[in-house]
């Protein structure tokens, strides 16, 4: 099998791989010569050397991306025919992508594999998500003072997107950026994590060979306290598209400007159990909703609020299913708890475990770790005094907390400060349908966790888990903006 990613990095005089950023269509290093490591974190191994960039960098990506690619170079069937080329070449490529997103994230090579499929499934529909280019023809009959005229509605590209991308899926939730701001028509200039940037240097090479036309993707790599700021404030970039953290994503519609943006940040998901729930099946589910990936998804089960006649029996089955959530090398297929990403992520996991424990929650598995890889964890009794009952854990934690009735499940979990996602068991579907009317997230999801995979259902946050949606077909809204074309027939 050819070796596509050669020219993507080399070998310095240490034999570390040194990585190129992308821009303007050619793999180059930047000029200050300036690098940042990547390390394993499961052993600490250096596994690669990025550019580290500078604001003046971020002005040449720009720069290129500015000049953009002519419409009749990168037209819409040839659009589609890319996506489907670089599907083909990322199968086929699967197992060395899927290896290198496992060394730099930690994560089982069992979900790095799920997350290379879950991407060519991105990839396979863009067909259908292209369908929202069409247009629209809207007739002026239906409204008295638009009598004898029609309008066409057309979607149009923004211009330049900056597409900024974290850690935890670091090739999907980059790629599902840029392959509808492509689709519409955008140049995209792509930022990773700095603790996971390969996957997406592995991404933009694929599609380079897959035929996208030089310039239409950038690549820039750095430190989001140097260059975030340069990108966001870019006049000349059109749209921002950031997923992450609220206490970044906060900030940047203050300094953005007048841009369109699309956040998708932090998340507080409940998992709210009532009396009349298939015991079993929410401990199964909730289980792999707060441990899959060591906890560190926006969408994580992030506390379970039980009614308190059914949580002894609950708790029980609980404890039994996290038995199966084994620690081990992430390499290893049967592995299914990783590390998480870094020290500092580890050791506030670990502070939010320390104060609710300090508060007299009580630890019934785990609170403790070694390395990067933190234990899975339940703890009981937590109360609303504690950090964990109301931040973003973003590891393999379980608080539960009980309750009298669902009216009270639903005050407590509406009161976050958070509205991206959250969960309920129970077999009264009529309550359920009311319950899920009352809870004010973006997602609500009946007898299983969140879980969103390729986007085929919508998803986004209320409150301070962000703002607008993404998905199939709903990503094209946030990447393009509607022009209308008035007719009037007898003109």
């Amino acid at each position: 099998m050819e070796n596509i990613f050669s020219d993507i990095f080399e070998k310095n005089k240490d034999g570390i791989d040194k990585y190129n950023i992308l821009i303007d269509g050619c793999w180059q290093c930047v000029s200050t010569g300036k690098t940042f490591e990547v390390f394993n974190p499961a052993n600490g191994e250096l596994i690669g050397l990025v550019p580290d960039c500078s604001p003046d960098d971020v002005l040449m990506t720009v720069e290129s991306a500015k000049r953009g690619v002519h419409r009749d170079e990168f037209p819409p069937l040839k659009r589609l025919e890319v996506m489907e080329e670089a599907r083909r070449i990322l199968l086929e490529h699967g197992e060395e992508v899927a290896t290198i997103i496992t060394k730099e994230s930690g994560k089982p090579i069992s979900i790095s594999r799920g997350e290379v499929k879950a991407t060519a499934e991105r990839l396979k529909l863009t067909m259908e998500e292209a369908r929202v280019l069409y247009g629209e023809y809207l007739p002026g009959e239906w409204v008295e003072d638009t009598k004898g005229k029609f309008a066409i509605v057309l979607r149009k590209p923004l211009g330049i997107v900056a597409a900024i991308s974290p850690f935890n899926y670091p090739l999907f939730i980059a790629a599902a950026k840029i392959i509808p701001a492509l689709l519409a028509g955008n140049t995209v200039i792509a930022k990773p994590a700095s603790d996971t940037p390969l996957s997406l240097l592995y991404f933009a090479r694929i599609l380079e060979k897959a035929g996208i036309p030089r310039g239409a993707l950038q690549i820039i790599t750095g430190r989001g306290a140097t260059i975030g700021d340069a990108i966001i404030q870019n006049p000349d970039i059109s749209a921002i598209s950031f997923t992450g953290s609220t206490s970044v994503g906060e900030k940047i519609p203050s300094k953005a400007g007048i841009k369109k943006i699309h956040l998708e940040l932090g998340g507080k998901a409940s998992a709210i159990v009532l009396k009349d729930a298939d015991l079993r099946l929410a401990a199964t589910q909730i289980c792999r909703g707060g441990f899959r990936n060591s906890g560190q998804r926006c969408d994580a089960v992030s506390r379970i609020l039980i009614e308190k006649e059914i949580k002894a029996d609950f708790i029980r089955l609980l404890l039994k299913e996290a038995e199966k959530y084994k620690i081990g090398d992430p390499m290893d297929k049967e592995t299914q708890i990783g590390t998480v990403i870094n020290q500092g992520a580890r050791d506030r996991i670990h502070s939010l475990v320390m104060d609710a424990i300090k508060k007299g929650a009580r630890a019934l598995i785990g609170a403790s770790y070694k390395d990067l890889f933190y234990e899975p964890t339940i703890l009981d009794g937590v109360t609303d005094d504690m950090r964990i009952a109301r931040e973003e854990i973003f590891g393999p934690v379980l608080p539960v907390i009980e309750v009298n009735n669902y009216e009270e499940a639903v005050r407590i979990s509406n009161s976050s400060e958070y509205g991206l996602d959250s969960c309920l068991f129970t077999s009264n579907l009529n309550l359920a349908f009311k319950i899920a009317q009352e809870l004010q997230d973006g997602s609500v999801t009946i007898n299983a966790v969140p879980a969103h995979g390729v986007g085929h259902f919508p998803f986004g946050g209320n409150k301070k888990s962000g703002l607008g949606r993404e998905g199939i077909k709903y990503s094209i809204d946030e990447l393009t903006k509607l022009h209308t074309i008035i007719v009037a027939e007898n003109g």
